[in-house]
Parts: C-alpha cells; structure tokens; sequence
C-alpha cells in the first residue's frame, strides 16, 4: 500500500462517519473551493489545497511524497520528535518502519487544528440546538484556539522526520469521527437507563476495558450511577473542547447526558450548573478506539504491521 493510500483511506473514512452527515460535509468542500476561486493569483499561493479534498485540516501527510511502498508502520497517541527517533532507532537495529502515524496532529496540521471546530456547531444542531446559537458561540471558541497555537513551534517532530527521511501522517479528526460514530450509535441503539448503564456499555469495549486497568477508563465526572441518563450526546470530535457556554444551549435541547474524552474544570463547573450528566470515557483510551476503527478500514484485505508506540494498543474488530 503506498503512503498517499493510507492517507485518502483515513480520509474517506472520517467523511463516512461524520456526524455532520454526508451532504453538510459536502457543502463545506464546496464552499471551500467558492474560497479559493474568490482568491486574487497571489493568496493563491498560500491557500491549502488539500482542504479541496479533505475537509479535515487536522489530518495530512507531514513528510514524504505520498508514493511511498508502505509494508510496516509505527503508530501512537503522540507521535513526536522522541517517538520519530524511536523509529529510526528500530529501524537501525533492523525492524521494517516504513512510515510513522499519529493520532494527534503535528506540523501545519497542528497549525490548523482549529478550523475544524466549526464542524461542531453543525453536530450539536442535529441534537437540537438552534445553528445561530451555536455558531455564535463557537466563532469566540475558535478564535481563542487559534491565539493559543499561533506561537507554539509545531514543525519540530516533522523536521525530525523529515531528516530522517521517514514518512509521517496524523489521522486527528478522521479518527475522532470515527468513534463518535461508533458511540452515538450504541448509545442511539442500546439507549442506557442510567448513568450505571452508560458506563457498563464503555466498560464492555476493550479499549475503555483496557484504559480502567490502567486508571485511566471511564468515570461519572457529574452525577450517579442511579441517575437517569436522558438523551445521549457524546462529544468526541471537532479538534478540541468547544464554548463552555453551550452547555445552556444542549440543555434546552433536551440533552441529558454527554459523554466526551474530557472536560476542563470550566466546562464541567458549566455543565453542572445546567443539570447535565457528564461521563468522561477517558482521552487515551478513546483515541484508541477511534484508531483501531480507522486501522480496520484502512488495512481490510491489505497486510499492513503496525507496531504499538506511544499509548497506542492494536484491537481489531474484522
């Protein structure tokens, strides 16, 4: 399987499993290309062409030209400078690395990783908040993001890399689609009673299994077992945490319960003042499922090694 491969799979699968949906997913490729036809010859220059065909700007190849034959990979969780001399440490002593992939983003990908957040305000109005009002106050989120990463130097794991000359991919988003997909449905499907019931079904997936053996699986963070669990919203992609403000909002909709990877002490303080259920499935252990559902469709029939690094533990479902 050649490296550009890969990534068009990941890609392909994050899109199916949008929780958009497929035709709102469409519509912003669209109106990306109504952006870059807009530009004047000169900004088009700078304009990221990939986000013609990905909408995900958090997910792209980082290093290499994307022709690349690829037999064995290296996957975590955090796959940076450390992790990119790992792998050439292994591949020194002899084991086949043809390519590093990261769940979360480094270099440009790193850069950008707020302009998926917009997505969010299109999922919680499938839930039932008014489109306006999440918008409003995303745009405040999302700019607030974009402060924080503009002064971090996010192109040192991809220079390793690249010095190196091993091929490198992050896969943020597409996985993280992936297992919202894969909650949202258990929990629309099997439709937990109690706040008991939500953590029985996390606890029964490996990967959440996996992550309580380590003290690190899911926890009630607000509320009880015994507490009725009301509508299931599990708020799992999107780059990163959005407004805190929009708990009110979720609330009003009649959502009772979110179950997320994490929540910050501002966004819990939120969420309890508007009576809502909040279930943390865990950050490390949900990364790996999203993975492990991304790895199944991106290998299939094709035979690809992938050796466990940073976090990561290999699960497959087919």
């Amino acid at each position: 399987m050649k490296l550009r491969d890969i990534y068009k799979k990941a890609v392909a699968a994050g899109m199916e499993n949008d929780p958009r949906g497929k035709e709102t997913v469409l519509k912003f490729l669209e109106s990306k290309k109504k952006d870059f036809e807009a530009l004047k010859e000169k900004d088009k220059a700078l304009f990221d062409m990939e986000s013609l065909v990905n909408p995900y700007a958090d997910t792209r190849i980082l290093s290499g030209a994307g022709d690349e034959e690829i037999g064995a990979v290296i996957a975590g969780i955090d796959m940076e400078t450390a992790e990119i001399l790992l792998a050439d440490a292994l591949r020194a002593r002899g084991k086949k690395v043809d390519a590093v992939i990261s769940h979360h983003p480094e270099g440009r990908a790193y850069a950008n990783l707020y302009q998926v957040m917009g997505m969010q305000a299109d999922i919680l109005n499938r839930y039932g908040v008014p489109i306006n009002v999440a918008e409003d106050l995303m745009d405040g989120r999302v700019k607030e993001v974009q402060r924080r990463l503009m002064p971090v130097n996010h192109t040192r794991p991809v220079d390793a890399a690249r010095l190196l000359g091993i091929p490198f991919i992050c896969c943020h988003t597409v996985a993280d689609n992936m297992v919202s997909s894969y909650l949202q449905n258990m929990f629309d499907g099997k439709k937990p009673y109690s706040l008991s019931d939500v953590m029985e079904l996390l606890r029964e997936i490996p990967e959440y299994h996996e992550g309580a053996l380590n003290g690190a699986g899911p926890n009630i963070l607000i509320g009880s077992e015994k507490r009725k669990a009301g509508k299931v919203y599990v708020d799992m992609t999107g780059g990163t945490e959005g407004a805190k403000e929009i708990f009110q909002s979720m609330a009003s909709s009649g959502i009772g319960t979110v179950v997320a990877m994490h929540l910050s002490e501002e966004h819990r303080k939120e969420a309890e003042k508007n009576h809502i259920n909040a279930v943390i499935a865990g950050h490390i252990a949900s990364d790996n499922l999203g993975m492990n559902l991304l790895f199944d469709r991106i290998t299939g029939d094709s035979p690809l090694e992938i050796i466990e690094c940073s976090g990561f533990r290999r699960v497959s479902r087919v």
